[in-house]
């Protein structure tokens, strides 16, 4: 997957992550994407610890559930660290 693609696979996915925890997450839509990105490498990183499987191609199911999963668990902490509600 090119840099675009994970951009762009990072901004959804971690706008979608600010819906499901009611915008915890940061405000722009620069910090969205920065945030995104770094949740789908961290549910890369962890698909393939814990399942064995990684970020195939933009367009499949198992990249979009690490990426969203991952950028949840990234706006969490964040959220956390932050002190935002």
């Amino acid at each position: 997957m090119g840099l675009i693609s994970f951009l762009l696979l990072g901004l959804i996915a971690g706008s979608i992550a600010k819906r499901i925890l009611k915008d915890q997450g940061g405000g722009s839509w620069v910090a969205t994407m920065l945030l995104g990105a770094a949740g789908a490498i961290v549910g890369g990183w962890l698909g393939g610890e814990l399942f064995g499987v990684s970020l195939r191609s933009f367009f499949s199911l198992t990249t979009w559930l690490l990426a969203i999963g991952g950028s949840v668990l990234v706006l969490f902490v964040y959220s956390l660290i932050t002190g935002r509600k």
